[in-house]
């Protein structure tokens, strides 16, 4: 479905319509002591404290609920697994752990939780006196580390939107110095710890999972420099590679990330899908509001034009360029083909996982001088 909007501004977000566009749900329970993981994906634990937020975090961005309708989410008591099926670059498991875990009980399988773990997040309350929660962030990382350092290690300092920016940077810092000062003590140093300031009521907790996820893709530096040449060659300023279900952006190229930038764009998707659930579905709801005949053009009142199109059945490309630019869209496009058959030639999209384990195509070693030589 094509969709053009002329002399747009967007400045609110929009929700996901459509029943048959989200992932499914599949919390289930899981037993500490069960060594037999039902998948080999990629897995990301979410720690943190009683109430820290840590459930609000995984509702909120891969499934689409309300920040406002998490309030009423009944505090973790069990190990919850939740498969993150939603495309073909997102595909892992997030686990759900209560804030009461014992690290020290024996029936707590450590081998086990983290051995299989690509990345471990530990969710710290800002608007609470943190200090027990980075006493438990160093036993909980430090024994991560000692049967797997090779997780990546992630802390969410979450719940900022209620902190002033002066306030939201002393936080980082504290926690940043208390927090790598532990390790030090420890002998911890080679223990790296990643910090972000997220917020469930704006877009922070979604760029934030972006940085998370794109450690789990051992593609990424290919598709950065595939997006490299694709802007250079196209007069574009900034490109997003989307995973349109979650919002979370798989690759991007190598300028700097602007949060403005990142908002507009994911507010575009939202408009795309929104759009398309009213008008682009059959009578009889049938069809998807997304599919290879997406296609979008938002033109703001400052000269900026937002272009999307579909890559693949669940990745868009989002372009940000200025309006003189976008008058060689001729040139954008045959750009774009070429881009598009790289991505589809490095990956066999579709089965890019085979038994739940990444698996490049023998074509990713093809130089990409050769991929896009149409550039």
């Amino acid at each position: 479905m094509n969709i053009q909007f002329e002399e747009a501004t967007l400045s609110s977000s929009y929700s996901l319509l459509g029943s048959g566009f989200g992932s499914e749900e599949l919390d289930q329970d899981l037993d500490p002591e069960d060594s037999s993981p039902s998948s080999s994906r990629p897995r990301i634990l979410l720690m943190g404290l009683r109430r820290s937020g840590k459930s609000s975090i995984q509702k909120v961005v891969f499934h689409k609920m309300s920040p406002n309708e998490t309030l009423f989410l009944e505090s973790t008591n069990k190990i919850y697994k939740d498969d993150i099926s939603s495309s073909s670059f997102v595909n892992f498991q997030i686990w759900d752990f209560p804030g009461q875990v014992d690290f020290f009980d024996p029936t707590f399988d450590s081998e086990m939780i983290f051995k299989g773990t690509g990345a471990l997040i530990f969710v710290i309350d800002a608007q609470d006196d943190y200090m027990e929660a980075l006493g438990r962030l160093h036993l909980t990382v430090s024994r991560a580390y000692k049967v797997n350092p090779h997780i990546n290690f992630e802390v969410f300092i979450h719940k900022v939107d209620g902190l002033s920016d002066e306030h939201k940077i002393e936080t980082q810092r504290d926690v940043h110095q208390r927090a790598n000062d532990d390790l030090a003590d420890a002998g911890l140093e080679k223990l790296h710890l990643s910090f972000y300031l997220t917020s469930i009521y704006d877009h922070s907790i979604f760029e934030a999972f972006s940085k998370v996820v794109q450690k789990l893709i051992p593609q990424l530096p290919v598709l950065e420099n595939l997006l490299n040449i694709f802007i250079s060659h196209s007069g574009i300023e900034k490109a997003f590679l989307f995973d349109v279900v979650s919002k979370i952006y798989i690759a991007t190229d190598s300028s700097p990330v602007d949060m403005q930038s990142y908002e507009l764009c994911c507010d575009m998707i939202d408009v795309v899908v929104d759009v398309s659930c009213i008008y682009g579905l059959m009578e009889d709801g049938g069809g998807c509001a997304y599919d290879s005949e997406s296609l979008a053009i938002i033109k703001l009142n400052n000269t900026t034009v937002l272009y999307l199109k579909e890559v693949t059945r669940f990745l868009a490309l989002v372009c940000i360029l200025r309006e003189e630019s976008f008058d060689r869209k001729g040139l954008i496009d045959y750009n774009f083909h070429c881009f598009r058959k790289a991505i589809h030639e490095v990956f066999e999209v579709g089965s890019l996982f085979e038994g739940s384990v990444w698996r490049p195509t023998s074509s990713s070693g093809i130089k990409q001088k050769e991929l896009l030589n149409g550039f």
